[in-house]
């Protein structure tokens, strides 16, 4: 995140271009709520948007812009024709996403285009919409606030209101809370839901087309099998058969495309975001890490929780595939980048067939290079800043990605088997990652306790997870990553694990206490997922994930290095 001090230093620059750029009240309809520009003075509103470009120029130099150049010299003219299917593919997936943010923002866009401001256009192409990702979601065009929901429900429908409807028409639930749905107003007011196929069959209809036309081209099999399935679920918004066939994938191409995380709805945490990463895999690196997926079921076996919290039901599968990202698409690609997933999210696969750990190590290794290793001199004393190693980075990610497939999932509350997503809603993503960092944590020092890391480098892996902490603070404590890492920074912080140097202006770490917290704050945290108890989980979030005034002071020295990166892909291989 930027923290408060830092996010204060072009504050009123926003809210001068937004009042500058705002059209009328937007509490008069839905139309006036557009942030447009005719507000009968447009000399004046150009003056004043001139006058904030010096704001927009700030928020700008926050991404660093990478050629994403990857060694495609392996792949045979049949797979390039197929990664420049799916190319075009994630392309319709950003369509869907742009309109899943808010379906204003075409109307948006085309008015910043016709302005003719480019660096007002880039930032909006940027962060897919008028609201700065890294700050709140502050709109940076125009005054609307970003609905807590997104676009997946009408603005003004409130968490009580879409209770109070399920509850007096149960037979409504579970197309209300399905992550495949968009929830929108009846003629009279109610409400209603609208299958994913139906709301966005302008985009999807295309999408599935030409995943028929690629599984046409590929004599792969496994992945013939994935796109035709991943087609039909588009228009039929069953993904369970084509998330299995996506398991079993093999071959040069790794594709995941679909929609898959809920991060963008804040308001329950039940709608998928539709993105695609378009990958090359790294067969040589890939077999080098796959060895850490046959223990995961000692990693579950070794949490440090009673017995009753530990998930032996998932599949420990759970392929490991190295990639070099060629193309992105949808939630992939605006704002903060990411560097792994680990994917399906859907229970049942993952109780059937594990999940799969995708790292991105073109994106990875940037922001090491970029962001991660320069940032190490402004958090620790010198001697500890010299400890980072970017195979740590690397293995941070990894473990991290491997931990989602870890601790609790389908889970029994009050008699009744649901899922912690289910029970925790909107906090649930800001504790599952926070939960997959510090069991990441957790599991490479038991990698180290068994040998199969040198324990020599315990020292080296402890700091660059700790300056890691930081680099995901800098997106923001409202966004899921940064507050899972607030809430760790805060916990480490009374636990004694770090020192705040006053003449430095430097942590100083204390590897024996981190590495303690690291244990007790793993199980801590399963504790709240097991439980599945909503109430404790706020209260766990609302003690620990804040900043204190030395992490402020920290990320505000951070100000002149990237806080993400903007990689370029080509089209076209």
């Amino acid at each position: 995140m930027f923290n408060r001090k830092f996010s204060s230093l072009f504050a009123v620059s926003v809210l001068a271009l937004a009042a500058a750029c705002s059209g009328e009240d937007a509490s008069t309809g839905p139309e006036a709520a557009a942030p447009g520009m005719s507000t009968g003075d447009e000399t004046a509103s150009e003056e004043k948007m001139m006058a904030d470009d010096e704001a927009l120029k700030t928020m700008r130099a926050q991404f660093a812009v990478v050629e994403m150049d990857a060694d495609t010299s392996f792949l045979s003219d049949e797979e390039r024709q197929v990664v420049n299917k799916l190319n075009q593919v994630g392309n319709l997936m950003s369509d869907i996403y742009l309109r899943q943010r808010s379906e204003m923002n075409p109307a948006w866009r085309a008015e910043i285009e016709a302005s003719g401001n480019e660096l007002l256009l880039e930032m909006f192409d940027l962060h897919f919409g008028p609201w700065d990702t890294l700050d709140h979601n502050k709109p940076f065009y125009g005054d609307m606030e970003m609905p807590e929901g997104a676009a997946f429900y009408p603005a003004d429908m409130t968490k009580e209101e879409f209770a109070a409807w399920i509850a007096a028409h149960p037979e409504d639930e579970e197309a209300f809370t399905s992550g495949y749905t968009v929830i929108r107003r009846t003629d009279d007011g109610g409400l209603k839901a609208i299958p994913y196929s139906e709301h966005y069959r302008e985009w999807l209809e295309p999408a599935a087309q030409l995943l028929r036309e690629a599984a046409d081209i590929t004599t792969n099999e496994s992945l013939k099998k994935f796109l035709s399935l991943r087609a039909e679920s588009f228009l039929t918004d069953d993904y369970y058969e084509s998330e299995m066939a996506w398991m079993d994938l093999e071959g040069p191409i790794e594709a995941a495309i679909g929609p898959y995380e809920v991060y963008t709805d804040g308001l329950f945490g039940y709608k998928t975001a539709f993105e695609a990463f378009i990958t090359i895999k790294n067969p040589e690196e890939s077999a080098a890490l796959a060895k850490y997926k046959d223990y995961l079921r000692d990693m579950e076996a070794n949490l440090p929780v009673e017995e009753g919290y530990k998930n032996f039901k998932r599949g420990f599968e759970s392929p490991i595939a190295v990639t070099y990202q060629v193309h992105g698409g949808g939630d992939n690609v605006p704002g903060v980048q990411t560097i792994a997933f680990n994917l399906p999210n859907d229970e049942r696969v993952r109780e059937a067939k594990g999940a799969k750990k995708v790292l991105l190590n073109n994106v990875l290794g940037a922001k090491f290079d970029r962001i991660l290793a320069p940032m190490a001199d402004e958090v620790l004393i010198g001697d500890q800043a010299a400890l980072l190693m970017k195979k740590y980075m690397s293995g941070e990610t990894l473990f991290h990605e491997l931990s989602h497939s870890l601790g609790p999932g389908t889970i029994m509350v009050d008699g009744e088997e649901t899922t912690v997503n289910a029970q925790l809603q909107e906090l649930y993503s800001a504790v599952e990652e926070g939960k997959a960092d510090v069991m990441g944590a957790y599991n490479i020092l038991y990698m180290m306790e068994r040998g199969d890391m040198p324990v020599a480098e315990k020292e080296n892996f402890l700091a660059t997870y700790f300056v890691g902490l930081f680099r995901a603070m800098r997106f923001g404590i409202n966004e899921a990553h940064g507050q899972g890492a607030a809430f760790q920074y805060s916990y480490f912080k009374d636990a004694g694990a770090f020192e705040w140097d006053t003449d430095a202006e430097r942590y100083v770490l204390d590897f024996a206490k981190l590495e303690q917290a690291i244990s007790d704050l793993t199980r801590d945290v399963v504790v709240v997922q097991g439980d599945g108890n909503y109430e404790k989980a706020k209260s766990f979030l609302n003690t620990y994930a804040k900043l204190d005034e030395h992490a402020e002071v920290v990320i505000a020295s951070l100000t002149d290095l990237p806080v993400d990166i903007q990689p370029v892909y080509e089209d076209e291989l």
